[in-house]
């Protein structure tokens, strides 16, 4: 039998004069390059092997572009403002809790198709929980984009009569999450529901395709669904629109107070008590 040896080319004599930070440049690893003297350093002042001093640097550049990741999808995502999940004030809207969002915090939003429709009076978070839950799933390596019902109908409107609508509906029909902020605060004409049932249809499993599972929607809105016809004139086109969006989705009520007329409440009573004092 005919062995094969394998010939390690040797290694330079003087390795200190090999340009590192050159290499490190050519190889993209800014943080390798950035971190490693003061690194070094440490590790040698610790007696750290080769191999944990390799993994900290290395951590230190997955760490580092991860997070370079998330503030790039956080900006393209159009959040009009940022909400985590823990900013949340349950104490306060006691009508969610958070072990029933649980399934929307982790990969499964995305992996399982999940979609949630959170319902309730203006002020009441709504609009809190459906970012903070898109950030989540950003974190979790995934894209999202926000839009507020009003804005994405006057796109598609527009991109229809321009003749581009196909290529306007990508921007909605792509990212992993998508948020629908306020559907409800608006009338709207009889082609609206047309172009929102496009968005939903085109996000929704298609069996044999090469990705069968829904792309996750997070709508909110201030009516029931049975009132939807109040804004949208198209009765028909409605039933079959919530039909194909409630397939995957919960529905959460928020049946609270609002946010906004208890902080009011509250900077009112503060200032009746500094009148006082």
């Amino acid at each position: 039998m005919k062995t094969t040896t394998t010939t390690l080319v040797p290694l330079p004599l003087v390795p200190s004069s090999l340009d590192l930070d050159g290499l490190l440049r050519r190889l993209h690893l800014p943080t390798v390059r950035r971190l490693y003297p003061e690194l070094q350093e440490r590790a040698e002042a610790d007696g750290l092997a080769y191999r944990d001093y390799l993994a900290l640097l290395a951590a230190e550049e997955v760490a580092h572009r991860t997070q370079t990741r998330i503030q790039r999808a956080t900006r393209h995502a159009g959040f009009p403002f940022l909400r985590t999940i823990e900013e949340f004030d349950f104490t306060f809207q006691t009508s969610v809790r958070l072990g029933l969002l649980g399934t929307y915090l982790g990969p499964e939003l995305v992996t399982e198709g999940r979609s949630l429709i959170l319902a309730g009076k203006p002020g009441t978070g709504k609009t809190h929980l459906a970012v903070a839950i898109a950030y989540r799933a950003i974190q979790n390596g995934y894209d999202a984009r926000f839009t507020t019902a009003a804005d994405l109908l006057d796109r598609l409107a527009l991109a229809s009569r321009q003749g581009r609508l196909a290529d306007a509906l990508t921007a909605y029909t792509h990212p992993h999450v998508l948020v629908i902020d306020e559907v409800g605060y608006l009338s709207y004409d009889s082609q609206a529901v047309d172009l929102l049932y496009k968005v939903v249809d085109r996000r929704h499993e298609r069996p044999g395709a090469k990705e069968p599972v829904s792309r996750s929607i997070l709508i909110t809105t201030n009516l029931a669904f049975r009132d939807w016809n109040t804004v949208f004139p198209n009765a028909t086109s409605i039933a079959t629109l919530l039909d194909k969006l409630v397939h995957h989705a919960d529905v959460t009520l928020i049946a609270g107070e609002s946010y906004r007329v208890h902080e009011s409440q509250q900077e009112a009573a503060a200032r009746r008590k500094r009148k006082r004092s």
